[in-house]
């Protein structure tokens, strides 16, 4: 997810344009509405904006786009729709004449066919426009270039001083928005930077980032990502006197309990870590780290709940959890039924998909001298398709 924005940088607004046909994407669909990684194309961004700060965020549709377009984007806040316009000029200005009674500082102007949209990218580009009326993302051009004239290689061009531009685009919004009602170019504007440029205004270039990649084609929404992930999970908490044992979100009754920063669930704990390895997101002390106070006491179930949406996030589904308690006491036997009913409710999936294992150590080790309690988990998640 997107870093949240600098209290001291200004607040700018967003324009995302979605009102493309997008049939070169071979879809059944327009592209800006297709599944992509788990997720409409169109929320890709639109989350990396929000995240970001973004506020207005005005999106330009097709005609009858509204309902796709609700549909992809639901949840988010500060979201409006307009119509757009048969050519992305025309849409981009309908939505800068959106936010013209309550106008914004700066504004971002992004193609929705990019949703891999790097915060990193997103600071650049309005650093820039602390210098400059607009600013664009940019890469370096590494093939050689030939002009072709029918077909013949009629010379070449100097790629040292060309750059690959992408979006979003930068603006200062009073200047966009004035060049954009100064266009008059005879065709439509290839992209925002020279409507301004046509307007007299000085564009900056700031790094761009390969991960902005336009979908175009059908072959760019193949998904290669694996269909199915696995992760362990492993984790160790003391029995102490004067403590809660809660196992799998269960408060269990014994004469001692687990300690540790939050309740202490070794049990949730290693499903956590299974699920975040699964996801290749990090680990429980990442997220929840013991140093933060916020997390004094929380139910593990909080913990559960984020793994779960992270593996979302990355376009799966938790697929199954399977579950070993290493103790001598408690009994797990009789809670079985109850923790298998909880974990599988936090983790959004049936009960069949869970499982819960006990064992002992015979008596060995500090599990077996009933100094604590281990647990360790496996997890798949599977790819939403």
């Amino acid at each position: 997810m997107a870093d949240n924005p600098s209290p001291a940088r200004p607040p700018f607004a967003a324009v995302i344009v979605a009102a493309g046909k997008g049939l070169r994407a071979g879809q059944p669909l327009p592209k800006q509405f297709a599944p992509w990684k788990g997720k409409p194309v169109l929320r890709h961004s639109a989350e990396a904006l929000a995240a970001a700060g973004a506020q207005p965020i005005i999106v330009a549709i097709p005609p009858n786009g509204e309902a796709p377009a609700q549909a992809a984007l639901a949840g988010l806040d500060y979201v409006a729709f307009i119509n757009g316009n048969n050519t992305r000029q025309g849409s981009v200005r309908n939505a800068l004449e959106a936010m013209a009674d309550n106008p914004p500082n700066h504004v971002l102007i992004h193609d929705a066919a990019r949703p891999d949209l790097p915060s990193p990218v997103i600071e650049r580009l309005l650093a820039a426009l602390q210098t400059h009326a607009g600013a664009i993302p940019a890469l370096p051009v590494v093939d050689s270039l030939a002009i072709d004239e029918s077909g013949l290689m009629a010379g070449s061009a100097p790629r040292e001083q060309l750059r690959r531009v992408q979006t979003p685009q930068a603006f200062r919004f009073a200047e966009i928005l004035s060049a954009h009602r100064q266009w008059q170019g005879a065709a439509d504007a290839g992209d925002d930077a020279q409507v301004l440029r046509a307007a007299g205004g000085a564009v900056a270039l700031v790094e761009g980032d390969e991960r902005l990649k336009k979908l175009t084609f059908a072959e760019d929404f193949m998904d290669d990502r694996p269909a199915l992930r696995v992760g362990t999970g492993y984790d160790v908490h003391r029995l102490e006197a004067g403590e809660e044992l809660w196992l799998c979100g269960i408060k269990i009754e014994h004469e001692l309990g687990l300690a540790g920063h939050s309740d202490a669930d070794v049990a949730l704990h290693a499903v956590v870590d299974a699920l975040l390895g699964a996801a290749g997101a990090g680990d429980i002390g990442q997220h929840f780290p013991p140093s933060d106070d916020r997390w004094k006491g929380a139910p593990s179930s909080r913990f559960v709940e984020h793994a779960v949406s992270l593996v979302s996030e990355a376009g799966y589904r938790v697929g199954n959890i399977d579950l070993t308690i290493i103790c001598e006491a408690p009994k797990i036997g009789p809670h079985r039924a109850a923790m298998a009913a909880r974990l599988a409710e936090l983790a959004g999936v049936g009960t069949a998909q869970v499982n819960i294992k006990a064992t002992t150590t015979e008596r060995l080790g500090f599990t077996g001298r009933g100094e604590g309690i281990a647990a360790q988990a496996a997890a798949t998640i599977i790819r939403n398709d």
